[in-house]
């Protein structure tokens, strides 16, 4: 009996002598055997050379392995529930390891020394968090080696100078980088970000340019293995992957990195090309500007009344700067990292500063949406309310305005919790790799498409209507056709951002991935610039408020300054100070004449005139007894 394979038949448990004693066994092959929770004894059996035990419940192997089966050459034990491992030093003809989906949590120093014939090791899937510095130093013939998805925040590279094959993605935690002059002979590498292969591109991709060369190498790869696994009926066997690369000079091979680096995760520059970087930075720097001048305009200046449709835009306003704080922070982030953003975009990926840039966008663009088609339905109602002579529903409103903030905050909550954000610019956009992904950018696009389609109707329905209602007031009438220009900006505006998304979720290349970071960086933030320059530039009752502002700032900063410099002069005699008091004190009461009734005022001068006269009287009362 050479050979025995036992799969794809009802064996659930093997008693763990079953297979002893059989001194010409060289295969055995246990798949499925859910209750088998021991090691068998394998004593007297010492020809095999193949052993494969997966689907079982193995929790760990024996200590004396390799001294019941020294001419062990295949080892696959994957799929069982393995927690700590041996060491395999007497396996010396071991040349394959499977222990790919078990629960391994460490690798201890010993576990796999003196293996001079192991070529591949698998330990996939498992949860390996501490691998000692020594664990690969003595596997001179280790050319492929997978650990994939575990929970690695660091890897030592000592003795792997032979490796051809590595993989380490799904560690999402190992963000370091890897030295390249430290797996010299490595063709094909699986990394957990896209950064960590900026060290084993070739420099004309790393501008983020060649991803069409590394995907048809990726389809080539995944085609040779698909076969691989066909032929060899073994699932997540990887050996003969991309045999032909094992034998080319070490000087002029080439490497293929996965994932690859791209536009949206670039290896030099965060914002790319020139154009790009100098747009963000007059975006952020207008919007930021624009926004604050319209927020003072509305809530500060004493020359305005706060109305309903101001309320919504001031708010406006307010939202619309956290757009420029999201592009200001960009800006910021490429200038620190410039030119070597690859050290850092893991980091960067993943952390929290990251999720929370990507949630002021996407707050300040849901947000400012739905304030947008709260001002166009009040402009509705409001002429409305006027051709029926009622009352405006300023409550209403005011509600209406917390819930689009509720609204804004709901919808944008689970990118910051769930982490969607796939890129260097913290967006989450589509991935046809997470369905959640997917259906949350769907869902932001039709609720988008929907505001705008409510904004169309409402100013469709207020201009048949308009001569029906009385005419408006100056100022009523220019803020509605402010919130007409808004609706028309930003609708056209959110045009190409819908078609790029419509087409990238259905897989149409209507662009490339530089056109849609440049449409992301300088077209999606565009509302909040155009916004509130549309506002301080066609409203004139904007620029007085202005006006009004500046001239009241100009006056408290002035008064200040006079009062110093009268009380503190010590050259001026004493008789003069109250002259210089009374100058002040005209002048502090100019600078708040926009607040004080003009009829109190002639009362306390007439007050002051009848004291002066009292105080006369009585001077010359006073004096003339002495004469």
């Amino acid at each position: 009996m050479f050979d025995r394979f036992f799969y794809d038949n009802p064996i659930q448990s093997v008693g763990r002598s079953a297979f002893q004693n059989l001194p010409e066994l060289r295969t055995l092959s246990l798949n499925g055997a859910a209750d088998l929770t021991e090691f068998p004894d394998l004593t007297g059996t010492k020809s095999l050379e193949s052993l494969t035990i997966t689907g079982a419940r193995i929790t760990s192997l024996p200590a004396s392995v390799c001294e019941q089966l020294p001419n062990l050459q295949l080892l696959d034990l994957s799929y069982n529930q393995i927690e700590s491992l041996p060491s395999f030093s007497g396996c010396e003809s071991v040349h394959k390891i499977d222990l790919h989906h078990n629960k391994i949590e460490e690798l201890e120093e010993n576990t796999f020394h003196g293996l001079m014939s192991l070529r591949s090791l698998d330990l996939s899937w498992n949860k390996l968090s501490s691998v000692k510095p020594n664990s690969f130093s003595a596997l001179p013939a280790l050319s492929k080696l997978d650990l994939s998805s575990n929970r690695l925040s660091s890897l030592p590279l000592i003795g792997l100078q032979s490796l051809t094959h590595l993989r380490l993605a799904g560690n999402m935690e190992l963000m370091e980088l890897l030295p390249r002059e430290d797996l010299p002979r490595v063709r094909v590498i699986e990394l957990p970000y896209a950064f960590q292969c900026c060290a084993f591109i070739s420099c004309e991709r790393r501008g983020g340019g060649g991803g069409s060369s590394w995907e048809r190498e990726e389809a080539a790869v995944s085609t040779r293995r698909e076969s691989s696994v066909l032929s060899s009926q073994v699932d997540q066997d990887w050996e003969d992957f991309l045999i032909e690369f094992e034998n080319e000079p070490k000087l002029e091979h080439s490497v293929h990195c996965s994932p690859a680096p791209g536009p949206f995760r670039p290896c030099l520059h965060l914002l790319g090309s020139w154009l790009i970087r100098g747009g963000v930075w007059l975006i952020a720097a207008l919007s930021l500007v624009s926004n604050g001048l319209v927020v003072l305009s509305v809530f500060f200046s004493p020359a305005s009344s706060v109305s309903t449709p101001k309320l919504l835009i001031g708010l406006l306003a307010l939202v619309n700067g956290l757009m420029g704080v999201w592009s200001g922070w960009l800006a910021a982030v490429d200038a620190w990292t410039f030119g070597s953003f690859w050290r850092y975009g893991a980091r960067w990926e993943s952390s929290f500063l990251c999720r929370l840039s990507g949630f002021l966008c996407l707050f300040a663009s849901q947000t400012g949406l739905f304030l947008l088609t709260l001002a166009a339905l009040e402009r509705c109602m409001n002429a409305a309310h006027r051709h029926k002579g009622r009352p405006s529903l300023l409550f209403a409103i005011r509600v209406s305005v917390c819930l689009c903030f509720l609204l804004g905050l709901s919808v944008t909550l689970s990118p910051l919790v769930a982490g969607h954000s796939s890129t260097s610019l913290c967006l989450p956009l589509p991935s046809s790799c997470h369905s959640s992904s997917l259906a949350f950018s769907v869902s932001l696009v039709l609720l988008d498409s929907l505001c705008f389609l409510i904004m169309t109707l409402a100013y469709t329905r207020l201009y048949c209507r308009v001569n029906k209602a009385p005419p408006p007031s100056e100022e009523e009438a220019v803020l509605t056709r402010h919130v007409a220009w808004l609706l028309f900006s930003d609708c056209l505006l959110y045009l190409p951002v819908a078609f790029l998304s419509f087409s990238s979720m259905l897989r149409i290349p209507a662009a490339g991935p530089e056109a849609t970071k440049g449409m992301l960086l300088l077209v999606a933030p565009l509302p909040a610039c155009v916004n509130p320059l549309l506002y301080i530039l066609f409203n004139p009752f904007a620029r007085q408020e202005l006006a009004a502002l500046a001239k009241c700032t100009c006056r408290c900063v002035t008064v200040p300054r006079l009062l110093r410099g009268g009380r503190g002069g010590g050259g001026r005699s004493s008789t003069m100070d109250p002259m210089y008091d009374e100058d002040a004190e005209k002048q502090s009461c100019d600078s708040t004449q926009a607040l004080v009734v003009v009829g109190g005022t002639k009362e306390e001068e007439e007050e002051e005139r009848g004291r002066g006269r009292r105080e006369t009287r009585h001077s010359v009362a006073f004096v003339v007894p002495h004469h």
